[in-house]
């Protein structure tokens, strides 16, 4: 089958209420795989509770690779790889964990790792992985670097808690490298970006994202969901915001541009929500109503976005979009990230 060309899914509540005649509509920006979810426990080679929020990359042979967040019946989580010839099926697991927590070592790796993201980093040939790390004093985000999944050097964390959602931009800024993730701190849970000379040491911390107020549906709570794709136009950027119902928190993606040459500069944000729990294994699971991206891969084309998402805290999910219509969407529904928007 070819990646580019999924068969949508047609399920949850756009199957069942159909616009009246005449109703302004819009095409979906991303098509669910008719075939999801493509990983479960039911995949893997070893007994797990769960398997879901992966990091995702194309490796230098065409094969991608999907780094999962493997949940086992302890409840703590380790990262383990799945690999695939086209991304959709015949995933060849690791018989065994790739990588486990290591509390001798790392001891804010006490209760798991989790919630991997890959950056492929020309300079170093060699792929980061930005990750959360969990102990007594909350998650916080840990990197490692790897060349073949197989042995990593790990830096340890370099965010302390309360922080998560991390990744590493793929190239120096102004000699820098720089990291978005999001730390809890007195004021909410919103983006950061934050520089360093050697991947140890980080410092220049400024806010680029913030949650809004209110009634919006990215209100008190926001994150990076996959890292940002650099385009002509900007650092792309999927992110997550946390709606709070009085049946519980609706997890749904939402996107923003960030300048090229000064990501913490905010060029466009959009007012909506354009991707979010609707199909039965996105509404169910572990955690219900959560639709979760950890990575992506683009197409040959330079276009086709292969979105690798989370869902339900359960399995994972595939869904397929395109740089070129999400930056048009941008164009059509967003406005600069002004402070009195928020």
């Amino acid at each position: 089958m070819n990646p580019t060309s999924f068969p949508p899914v047609e399920l949850g509540y756009n199957a069942l209420v159909r616009p009246r005649p005449g109703a302004r509509t819009e095409p979906p920006l991303f098509a669910r795989y008719s075939g999801n979810p493509i990983l479960s426990r039911d995949s893997w080679p070893y007994s797990v509770n769960s398997v879901f929020n992966s990091g995702a990359v194309r490796l230098s042979d065409g094969e991608i690779l999907l780094l999962c967040r493997v949940e086992d019946r302890t409840g703590l989580s380790h990262l383990c790889a799945a690999r695939s010839d086209n991304g959709i099926d015949g995933w060849r697991i690791d018989q065994e964990p790739t990588l486990m927590a290591n509390p001798r070592e790392f001891p804010e790796e006490k209760w798991g790792i989790e919630d991997p993201r890959i950056t492929y980093v020309p300079e170093l040939e060699q792929y980061a992985v930005a990750y959360t790390s969990f102990a007594r004093g909350g998650p916080g985000v840990s990197l490692a670097l790897t060349r073949d999944f197989r042995t990593f050097e790990r830096f340890g964390v370099i965010m302390p808690p309360e922080d998560k959602d991390a990744a590493l931009l793929p190239r120096r800024i102004n000699g820098y490298w720089a990291l978005i993730h999001r730390p809890v701190t007195p004021t909410g849970a919103h983006m950061w970006i934050s520089y360093s000379p050697d991947l140890r040491h980080w410092g220049n911390h400024k806010v680029i994202l913030e949650a809004r107020r209110g009634g919006w549906w990215d209100a008190n709570k926001i994150g990076l969901c996959s890292p940002p794709i650099e385009t002509p136009k900007g650092w792309l950027t999927i992110y997550h915001g946390v709606r709070q119902t009085a049946s519980g928190a609706i997890y749904r993606l939402g996107l923003a541009l960030f300048d090229l040459e000064k990501p913490d500069v905010c060029l466009q944000r959009g007012d909506s929500w354009m991707f979010g729990p609707e199909a039965p294994y996105e509404r169910n699971g572990d955690v219900k109503d959560v639709v979760f991206p950890c990575g992506q891969t683009i197409g040959a084309d330079g276009d086709t976005i292969h979105l690798y998402y989370g869902a339900a805290d359960f399995c994972v999910a595939l869904a397929t979009g395109s740089v070129r219509a999400l930056l048009a969407w941008l164009d059509a529904h967003s406005s600069a990230n002004k402070m009195s928007d928020l």
